[in-house]
């Protein structure tokens, strides 16, 4: 009987053990996911555009295909590639951190340029070779994956930086909890946001009382306004983040007095205020990442159209 006791003792222990370090896991997958929130926000403000111009029977089933693939993305392509960049080759992270973070900075800018812009140009999202709305679906769906990809990379590398833990199985477990909670909360907030005036449309028409059929119209009035305010969110995300990794990464590689600097005039505009100075302070922070990440993706807009245009010129001569 004693033998029997010990013996639970022991698996009792063991499970107090496991059940530890599911909290431990647990509390350090939202500790590293809350890390990459910036990112998250972009990828749920830059999704919905995917939908646009499609059959309204169709968004669900695209976003669905989309979330999908960037469960592919980070589970099955970049879990794994982090894992072994940690394992042999950490010296590696920072600088391809830093390569995605510039490709943040350029779409964020090149946003702002195209926005400015004096020519009214749109986007033509349906090639001459596109000539069935399936063709379409699969380009777009294509498309949307593809920039998913960049922005995973960015969530599934943030959030690996952010783990305290060098135990490789405790890293991987918390990184697939990353992955897959954030997916399902992002392409989850995204299907209801491309589907919020679908269903104002029917409320304002089928509602049985008055009040239902009022707040289904303001649904159908305020979705647009919505969408609009998640690109511009999306934008300044793109720019918060990729300035916040470079200015992260030249600290790491050694180049200091940019973060200290940011982190200095943080501090200072909160100390002078002396009211929220916890709230200012991020604001101050996430505010001068963006100018710097503003600033490097107008350098990389305007190198980039340089190029294009010596290449334009190469071809005509």
């Amino acid at each position: 009987m004693s033998g029997l006791l010990a013996l639970l003792d022991d698996v009792a222990a063991i499970a107090k053990l496991a059940a530890a370090q599911l909290d431990d896991i647990g509390a350090q997958a939202a500790k590293a996911g809350s890390k990459a929130a910036g990112v998250v926000i972009d990828d749920a403000a830059v999704t919905p555009k995917y939908v646009v111009g499609l059959p309204a029977a169709r968004e669900l089933p695209i976003v669905y295909s989309i979330g999908k693939g960037s469960m592919v993305n980070k589970l099955v392509i970049l879990l794994p590639v982090c894992l072994l960049l940690n394992a042999f080759a950490p010296w590696l992270l920072t600088p391809l951190l830093m390569m995605g973070g510039c490709y943040l900075c350029f779409e964020g800018a090149e946003k702002i340029v195209h926005a400015l812009s004096s020519r009214d140009e749109e986007e033509q999202d349906t090639p001459a070779k596109i000539v069935d709305a399936a063709h379409l679906e699969k380009e777009k769906v294509k498309g949307a994956i593809k920039t998913d990809f960049i922005l995973s990379a960015e969530i599934m590398a943030i959030s690996l930086a952010a783990i305290e833990t060098n135990v490789w199985w405790e890293e991987a477990l918390i990184l697939a909890a990353v992955g897959i909670l954030i997916t399902i909360g992002v392409y989850g907030a995204v299907a209801v946001i491309v589907k919020a005036d679908d269903w104002g449309l029917l409320m304002s028409q089928k509602g049985r009382l008055a009040a239902t059929r009022a707040f289904g119209r303001g649904m159908v009035h305020v979705v647009p306004y919505v969408l609009y305010w998640l690109t511009i969110i999306g934008t300044a995300a793109m720019l918060w983040v990729g300035g916040n990794i470079l200015v992260h990464g030249v600290h790491e590689l050694g180049w200091h007095m940019p973060e200290e600097a940011i982190k200095g005039a943080a501090k200072g505009a909160a100390d002078t205020v002396g009211v929220a100075t916890g709230v200012l302070n991020w604001v101050v922070v996430a505010f001068l990442d963006a100018v710097v990440g503003l600033a490097v993706g107008l350098v990389l807009v305007g190198i980039l159209s340089v190029v294009g245009r010596v290449r334009g010129h190469q071809k005509h001569a």
